[in-house]
């Protein structure tokens, strides 16, 4: 790998002693809170799931979210999927405007369900793809949030129930390729009759359909692609598609992938670096749980929550199925933790879609999100200890593999049940700690601002902007380390459920003052930044070769 350096300096980056990881510092009892900010921020957003009496499989299955940077003034801004998706602009003062109106995006048809945003031709403005049942849509962003239908223009054709989507520069060529999770082969004149009691109309699950397969998107350039699903050897049309999520797993530089299939086996593909992935999923102890059935599996996530210094796996899945927390033991093997951790015990009954890691207390150690909600509005009727509406889960990492339930002591807001379906995350008021957005089915969408940390515990926000790698670095790795321990991320899009979180990271320090920052740039380039102070949102160009 070709090293280059970003900034001179006396001393090197992790040239002294390394230093020992320590335990999350506690959080001042009522200081950790996440309070609704909806209506104060000007949100005003009810998802339409066109629900008519005849409980359509795709009515309750949508839809996402995402926190996206979409004029480039480093304030999230915020993206909604409905028929016709809403953009609200930040207004840099803790409120947003609904800009929706005359930003050009087309109507998606009745049912969408996801959104991914990723800059495809380094233009420096961030585009929108949005799935759907009835096709999905890539939007070009023309600037001042302006955007172009470019769908049939740019060679993307897929109508076969996209979920969730994500970008990624598979080949390593600079330019981003996407990736699309497709469902279920489901159309309204073949919709199927089931039913939770015998008589009445219910939700059938993805069992009663056949699959479908997702699809690889290669990036040739100058606004084109080409379907390269067959050639990547991704093809699988036994899979039921819900969540994708991006990591290098096996630590060899290369983007794989990971799938979440609902009833079906898990799919892990492993990128063999010359344009093609091989599926390592059952191999790797990540394509059934534990009792070897194949789970409900919705949103994904993959992050290092115990400074192992591997990408493990979090999976949203059914009620009844816990949440899955594989933990990556390395040589391609998982071990599904949940089942022996506060993770599945509190998650059990709950119906897992949006998921992710995140530190949401900045203490250096990644907590757990989990937006949940049934899809069946009568399912109490038959399962009296599982609800329709559920409030999200909170897990704070105590270290060592150890998580808290602490979804009950981050106020009240947080404990209010929704049916949620998309969660995203972000600092949106730019005071240091991240907030959540929740999309709710056939509802309002949800807003919490975080009020935990941030004037107790110190951080670094850090969005990178590439030159020769993708614009958003994308595939980049930024490793940090403090007098506290060692952390690392990787800049990834898609994860959760038919949503993505912003693509600054942010590291939490406890009470670090300063921290040394690595970047591994998906080109190949690293830089080293010295002695960085906390409590700063930086913008780190890749280094320009002299």
């Amino acid at each position: 790998m070709k090293t280059l350096l970003f900034l001179a300096a006396a001393c090197t980056l992790f040239a002294h002693p390394p230093a020992t990881a320590t335990e999350p510092r506690a959080v001042a009892s009522g200081s950790a809170q996440f309070t609704d900010v909806t209506k104060h921020a000007g949100i005003r957003f009810t998802h339409n799931a066109n629900k008519g009496g005849r409980k359509l499989l795709p009515e309750t299955m949508g839809a996402g979210c995402a926190f996206v940077d979409l004029d480039g003034d480093l304030w999230p801004d915020i993206v909604l999927v409905n028929p016709r998706p809403a953009i609200y602009r930040n207004n840099r003062n803790g409120t947003f405007t609904d800009v929706s109106a005359a930003a050009g995006l087309t109507p998606l048809g009745a049912f969408p369900m996801g959104v991914a945003a990723g800059d495809y031709d380094n233009d420096g403005r961030i585009d929108l793809y949005f799935t759907s049942l009835d096709g999905d849509r890539l939007f070009h962003n023309e600037g001042g949030f302006r955007f172009k239908d470019v769908t049939r223009p740019a060679g993307i054709a897929n109508a076969a129930f996209g979920a969730s989507a994500a970008w990624l520069d598979y080949d390593r060529d600079g330019r981003l390729d996407l990736f699309v999770a497709n469902y279920v082969q489901w159309s309204r004149d073949k919709d199927l009759f089931c039913s939770l009691d015998g008589v009445s109309k219910s939700y059938c699950t993805p069992e009663s359909y056949k699959g479908v397969s997702s699809k690889l998107f290669h990036n040739l350039g100058e606004g084109r692609f080409e379907d390269a699903t067959q050639k990547a050897r991704l093809a699988d049309p036994s899979s039921k598609s819900l969540g994708v999520t991006v990591l290098d797993y096996d630590q060899d530089g290369w983007p794989d992938l990971f799938v979440a299939n609902d009833t079906q086996p898990n799919k892990l593909y492993r990128n063999l670096k010359n344009g093609t992935f091989v599926e390592e999923g059952v191999a790797a102890g990540v394509a059934f749980g534990e009792d070897g059935v194949a789970r409900g599996a919705m949103g994904v996530d993959a992050a290092d929550y115990d400074r192992s210094g591997r990408p493990h796996l979090l999976i949203g899945n059914f009620s009844n199925q816990m949440l899955g927390l594989y933990h990556n033991e390395g040589a391609g093997l998982f071990v599904d933790e949940s089942p022996r951790s506060a993770v599945g015990r509190a998650s059990l009954l709950s119906l897992a879609f949006g998921v992710f890691f995140f530190d949401y207390d900045l203490d250096g150690w990644l907590d757990i999100f989990s937006a949940n909600g049934h899809i069946e509005e009568e399912i109490a009727r038959v399962q009296p200890k599982v609800k329709f509406a559920q409030p999200p889960l909170v897990f704070r990492n105590l270290s060592k593999g150890r998580f808290e339930d602490v979804s009950s002591k981050l106020g009240s807001a947080l404990a209010r049940p929704v049916v949620a379906r998309g969660a995203a995350y972000a600092d949106f008021d730019r005071d240091g700690d991240l907030d959540v957005l929740i999309s709710v089915n056939n509802g309002p969408a949800v807003l919490y601002r975080n009020e935990a940390n941030a004037a107790m515990n110190n951080w670094l926000n850090l969005r990178l902007k590439g030159v020769k790698s993708n614009r958003d670095g994308i595939g980049a790795v930024v490793r940090i380390e403090s007098a506290s321990g060692r952390q690392w991320r990787a800049v990834h899009t898609g994860s959760s459920y038919c949503s993505q979180s912003d693509l600054a990271l942010t590291f939490g320090l406890a009470r670090d003052p300063q921290a040394n920052i690595e970047i591994d740039w998906p080109s190949g380039a690293r830089q080293r930044l010295i002695a960085v102070k906390a409590n700063q949102h930086l913008v780190i160009e890749e280094y320009k070769q002299p």
